[in-house]
């Protein structure tokens, strides 16, 4: 995964509010933060939806934050991107806003905050331990980087940068589908062939097209690697409901599911990427 030198990073697309928690915005669901239903291991790492606990009270902020961070000082470059884990966040960001302005009419940017311990959203309070995720009502991505580390700790993927680069291109998938309305036609519901499990395997075909498409939108000196593409899988399939139930409560319960299996997650990248066509990425119709 190599940046273009060249490319001209606009910070203006993510923000760095450290352990500040920045100011609530409103109300709605959240796409991108736990299993809801299942223990709070599984809540705490898996990029999904979790209405019940994004929206949930958020606490006073754990000692030790990070602080907030000018990243139009540091993230100038794709070469800053290179170097700097949040500059790389700013990289991809800007590339796959730039794949989806050009698929969707009257495309809106949406904006990633980088936070440390919790944060007020538009969708209610979070915390750390939702993980990575989306929420409509204010066009936010939430992050905070110490996923990548439980990622790899707790969950067994190999990580690497083009794994980080996969959660950020599947929430950007979760933006594309609620600006194309697509969110609208799921509810909570769980279960193997549920809304849920088809909206979160759509957003991981989406981040794969993103991936196919990326050398195109300017800020890559190159397309990506087999090696690239294994991060993204692997990372996939750590974050199946298989493979977490299983380490959480020694058993999956298909019953419970929301994000798909570790296999549907990999088919679904691999669909995307090897097509690289947003078209390909109807998980909608007939079985997945």
């Amino acid at each position: 995964m190599d940046f273009d030198d060249r490319a001209r990073l606009d910070t203006s697309q993510v923000e760095d509010v450290g352990g500040g928690g920045g100011g609530f915005r409103g109300g709605g669901l959240a796409i991108g933060g736990g299993a809801a239903g299942i223990i709070a291991l599984i809540v705490a790492l898996i990029f999904g939806i979790n209405p019940g606990d994004v929206t949930g009270g958020g606490g006073d902020q754990p000692a030790g934050l990070q602080p907030s961070t000018d990243l139009s000082k540091q993230c100038k470059t794709g070469a800053d991107a290179d170097q700097s884990e949040k500059c790389r966040v700013v990289g991809v960001v800007n590339s796959v806003q730039k794949y989806w302005e050009g698929q969707i009419d009257g495309y809106t940017s949406a904006k990633t905050t980088l936070f440390s311990g919790g944060i007020q959203t538009g969708c209610g309070a979070a915390d750390t331990s939702v993980g990575p995720f989306y929420c409509p009502s204010d066009k936010h991505v939430y992050l905070d980087l110490t996923f990548f580390d439980e990622l790899t700790s707790r969950f067994g993927a190999k990580g690497g940068p083009f794994a980080q680069a996969y959660v950020i291109a599947h929430e950007y998938g979760h933006h594309a589908q609620d600006l194309l309305g697509t969110m609208n036609r799921v509810g909570q519901e769980q279960g193997a062939e549920s809304g849920s499990v088809r909206l979160e395997l759509q957003a991981d075909c989406y981040a794969g097209v993103w991936a196919k498409n990326a050398v195109d939108t300017g800020f890559y000196a190159k397309p990506f690697t087999d090696a690239d593409i294994k991060e993204a899988l692997d990372a996939a399939a750590a974050v199946g409901d298989d493979h977490i139930q299983e380490q959480a409560q020694g058993r999956a319960n298909p019953d419970t599911y929301t994000h798909g299996t570790s296999a549907q997650r990999e088919k679904w990248f691999s669909n995307g990427y090897s097509s690289g066509d947003p078209g390909a990425c109807d998980t909608f119709s007939g079985g997945i």
